[in-house]
């Protein structure tokens, strides 16, 4: 039987340290900074939101620029070519439907409506709606990254055969509000440290009493 949710977050809490939230940026910062992130590391998106901004002065500014001149700012972050008509057709799409750039109407949205109105903009899935929802906006919205699928599935969260991105709800079903945050930074953590894609730590995991993918082995 898959350990229950809340004692994944309590024996993670002893390992890593408590996660108080933290809000990021505004949603609309956000929502470009998860674009960028898309396929690449976090240190690198980041880097190229740094050069976005330092580039252009506004969202306005972003907007009327010429493409090439956008791929130029955000080279830094891999996958340029897509990413700069995404990123200058979303704005597009943004500033047609509100009229400008706040997006602060998504907090008092029934949930999954806003979720619905982030993915209908050009580049934008589950994971970048969880990501402006949860990081911005502090809404129970939970992301599923590479890390968060990973050790979900080895917990037995998931089922076999279930996608990231059917992921998303089946594990925020199981969730309270006030799980989600911490949930999510909790695995993630726990993909970067211990139940690594390869070679996971298993013999010194804190979840590994309860866990149906752990191996015994000595620690590397």
């Amino acid at each position: 039987m898959a350990l229950a949710p809340r004692e994944i977050i309590e024996r993670l809490a002893q390992e890593y340290g408590e996660a108080p939230f933290r809000p990021h940026r505004d949603p609309m910062a956000e929502l470009v900074l998860t674009v960028l992130s898309q396929n690449t590391s976090d240190t690198n998106s980041g880097r190229a939101f740094v050069r976005l901004l330092a580039a252009f002065s506004d969202w306005d500014g972003l907007l009327a620029a010429d493409v090439l001149a956008i791929a130029q700012a955000i080279q830094v972050g891999g996958l340029a070519r897509i990413k700069a008509p995404r990123l200058k057709k979303l704005l597009a799409q943004v500033r047609e439907q509100t009229g400008g750039w706040d997006l602060g109407f998504l907090r008092e949205m029934p949930l999954e409506e806003a979720k619905a109105w982030l993915r209908s903009l050009s580049g934008v899935g589950p994971k970048t709606a969880a990501c402006v929802l949860l990081f911005a906006l502090g809404r129970p919205a939970l992301p599923v990254d590479t890390h968060v699928y990973r050790v979900a599935r080895r917990l037995g969260l998931l089922p076999d055969g279930v996608g990231a991105e059917e992921a998303h709800a089946l594990l925020e079903e199981m969730l309270l509000p006030e799980e989600v945050f911490p949930l999510h930074i909790y695995l993630v953590r726990h993909g970067r440290r211990t139940c690594r894609a390869r070679r996971p730590l298993c013999a010194q995991c804190p979840l590994r009493q309860g866990c149906p993918s752990a191996v015994l082995r000595a620690p590397d």
